[in-house]
């Protein structure tokens, strides 16, 4: 099992759209992506930055999400990818 871990920047003005941009772009796509296992997506309690930690089954699965998640939202989105990581899941509880 991969995981990888993408932090974000927020317009905090933006909060409600920044949801909606999740729940209606971000996650449909990441759960299209060959391996999806899971995720889970995070924000500050100022709405200013987060992050998403997704976990897919092989190591090619998860290489190709990173680099589909560096290619960033589409344009005006409010949210600006800050960086792209990927792990090996070593252990879970």
């Amino acid at each position: 099992m991969y995981a990888v871990l993408v932090t974000v920047d927020l317009e905090a003005d933006r909060s409600e759209e920044s949801k909606t941009h999740l729940h209606e772009f971000t996650i449909p796509a990441v759960k299209a992506q060959s391996g999806f296992a899971r995720g889970v997506w995070l924000r500050s309690s100022d709405n200013s930055n987060g992050c998403g930690v997704m976990l897919f089954d092989t190591e090619e699965n998860a290489t190709a999400a990173a680099a589909a998640a560096k290619q960033g939202p589409p344009p005006g989105a409010p949210v600006s990818i800050r960086n792209v990581e990927m792990f090996e899941v070593v252990g879970e509880a």
